[in-house]
């Protein structure tokens, strides 16, 4: 495992894991935001362990690790930027995820939001595509495939909350328009 693309991928999940104390406000770390948080604190340990303990990933010849491991470490770094630009675009920090009483103040369509309807997901996402290519074994692809899950079912709901509120006609023409983690 190449140690500096490693500290790259772990200082991703690191700037992931204060976002929610430095950045959103209010709430609680209620049952879906442990739920959708749990990989977070799974791979970023399972690398570690793997580093010190000497695991093998499921690719060992020379080239392709090479690769994996640049596409790795260029993902990471998508998602550190990407994070930071989300963090740009607000004016206001945001509610903590998953709370069910917090109505929205104002749709944001601009910025990381004018193609990406959820840039901090995509960005979440990219950090678990980065572990996995750096590091590809099972203890890095299950988290990515359950981050997927969870984000997907919690983008959704977001998505269903915000359309009928009272910015429900501009949050559906902007859906038209936007990827829900993917420009399009």
């Amino acid at each position: 495992m190449n140690v500096p693309v490693m500290v790259l991928v772990l200082a991703d999940f690191v700037v992931i894991g204060v976002l929610p104390r430095v950045f959103f406000k209010g709430g609680s770390f209620n049952l879906g935001w442990w739920l959708t948080g749990a990989p977070f604190f799974v791979v970023p340990p399972f690398l570690i362990a793997a580093r010190l303990a000497d695991w093998h990933s499921w690719i060992s010849m020379g080239k392709a690790v090479t690769t994996l491991t640049a596409i790795g470490a260029v993902l990471a770094g998508a998602s550190i930027a990407l994070m930071f630009f989300t963090l740009g675009t607000h004016r206001v920090p945001l509610a903590l995820w998953h709370q069910e009483d917090d109505a929205p103040a104002s749709i944001v369509t601009y910025g990381a939001y004018s193609k990406i309807r959820h840039p901090f997901y995509s960005s979440f996402l990219l950090g678990f595509l980065g572990a996995f290519a750096m590091f590809p074994h099972l203890g890095t692809l299950l988290p990515l495939l359950y981050a997927i899950g969870r984000l997907t079912a919690t983008a959704m709901r977001e998505e269903k909350r915000l359309s009928a509120s009272e910015f429900g006609g501009e949050y559906r023409e902007y859906i038209a328009r936007t990827g829900r983690f993917l420009p399009i």
